[in-house]
């Protein structure tokens, strides 16, 4: 299937205008929507990390709108999350003439964009991630989709201070007020803190070799994430590093987990 992207602004929070690349598939649709968030430990990247993933997804008849969104030094934590919070209400906003309805806009992140996700998905009504303004559509989320995310900012920070990753700590740092934020703000934490949350149904995947976070990153997350109610697929990626489909997108494992992203939006997508 054919597509086209447009390059628009969705929000100016202080002043900076923030963009967004969407990717329209062609036809009447209505199709579903992912909200993408990039990774880059809050710090770096930008709404094209992702492309490949966006493209893929589009390609397949799913429309995407990745956003950029307020860093360090700019804004931290919990700033940064309402970005993301006005971007989804945002999307919602322009769901039909996009081809595409608000109640099928799902989330996709990577990394700490996955991190951000995970936030957005746990905690939609949040007064802090909320505090934009915006259309008046609510931030729920049909699904949400996190790959090698920073679930646990704080267990993160920890070890990259173990192993002496001065980049990543440094990222922290930047980011996050303090250790007690990141506990706050650790969605393995919310998770076990049984915190009143929603749950829309996830996925999340991780490759094995990923060294920017703990082997059992994930998978914990999924099994806190079940143990609270929610439906989540958990998918591990033998051999693979961190970041392994923007990396390598042609590469086996990367196709398989394309295919894998496809077909959980085309089952949760409406």
């Amino acid at each position: 299937m054919g597509f086209r992207t447009e390059d628009t602004e969705y929000q100016r929070a202080g002043g900076t205008p923030l963009q967004a690349t969407i990717y329209r598939p062609d036809g009447p649709g209505p199709f579903p929507a992912v909200l993408e968030v990039h990774g880059g430990a809050w710090t770096g990247g930008d709404r094209f990390n992702n492309k490949c993933i966006a493209e893929d997804l589009a390609s397949n008849g799913v429309l995407v709108a990745s956003i950029d969104f307020r860093m360090p030094p700019v804004a931290g934590y919990p700033d940064t999350i309402a970005d993301v919070n006005l971007g989804i209400r945002w999307l919602k906003s322009r769901a039909v003439e996009l081809g595409s309805r608000p109640e099928l806009v799902g989330g996709l992140g990577t990394s700490s964009g996955g991190h951000m996700m995970l936030l957005a998905m746990l905690r939609p009504n949040d007064p802090r991630y909320n505090a934009l303004p915006g259309p008046a559509f609510d931030a729920s989320l049909r699904f949400g989709i996190v790959c090698w995310p920073v679930a646990d900012p704080l267990t993160r920070y920890r070890v990259m201070q173990g192993k002496g990753n001065d980049r990543l700590v440094a990222a922290h740092n930047a980011f996050w007020p303090s250790e007690a934020a990141m506990e706050e703000g650790s969605p393995q934490h919310i998770l076990d803190r049984e915190e009143a949350v929603s749950l829309p149904p996830a996925l999340i995947m991780q490759g094995t070799v990923d060294n920017n976070l703990t082997d059992d990153m994930a998978s914990k997350l999924a099994a806190s994430y079940r143990r609270r109610g929610g439906s989540i697929e958990d998918h591990s990626f033998p051999g693979q590093p961190h970041a392994f489909i923007p990396n390598a997108p042609t590469a086996p494992d990367s196709v398989r987990a394309l295919g894998l992203i496809r077909d959980f939006v085309r089952r949760h997508g409406g």
